[in-house]
């Protein structure tokens, strides 16, 4: 894949040289020398031929649009569909298995999929899943800590630091000095 740009250069007699630069691959370039400019008009049209010599061969797609917008303003938006993308990416969260890893969990896979569409908090997946179309998961649920984690190894709870003791409670070998 190749890449063309245009780039000015200053040449030892002062002028300034225009050029079309082809960057093929990995540093190997290749140069078309437009000419060289004294003051700024003739500048401006060594880079307006430039430009044109780049766009050459590159016409306009006819769309077959009659209407046409306002002229330079912004365009309308009427519709916003993102249900593909959505689609997409609960295809690939099955099909790599976290769907069945997280025991079929909706609410964390739509908060997952959410923060893959915009990387945010949790709280700020809840406007990204408005967007997207997709129902808002209940806040208690998906705020809270997950309660259905594996036991630790050793069985029972996580373990707890100990608990500090009082100085009476020091064995008597214990010094503090």
């Amino acid at each position: 894949m190749s890449v063309a740009y245009v780039r000015t250069v200053k040449t030892a007699s002062g002028a300034t040289a225009v050029q079309i630069v082809y960057s093929i691959r990995r540093g190997s370039r290749a140069m078309d020398h437009i000419g060289s400019a004294h003051d700024e008009a003739e500048l401006a049209a060594l880079r307006a031929v430039a430009n044109q010599r780049l766009a050459a061969g590159q016409g306009e797609l006819d769309l077959g649009l009659d209407t046409v917008g306002a002229a330079g303003g912004p365009l309308p938006i009427v519709a916003s569909r993102m249900g593909h993308l959505w689609d997409a990416l609960c295809r690939a969260y099955d099909s790599v298995g976290l769907g069945e890893a997280t025991g079929a969990d909706r609410v964390f896979r739509d908060l997952v999929l959410a923060r893959i569409i915009e990387p945010t908090s949790k709280l700020d997946s809840r406007r990204v899943l408005e967007e997207t179309g997709v129902a808002r998961p209940p806040t208690r649920r998906s705020n809270a800590p997950c309660r259905d984690t594996p036991p630790t190894p050793g069985g029972g709870a996580s373990p707890r630091p100990a608990r500090r003791t009082r100085r009476s409670d020091r064995p008597a070998s214990f010094s503090t000095t």
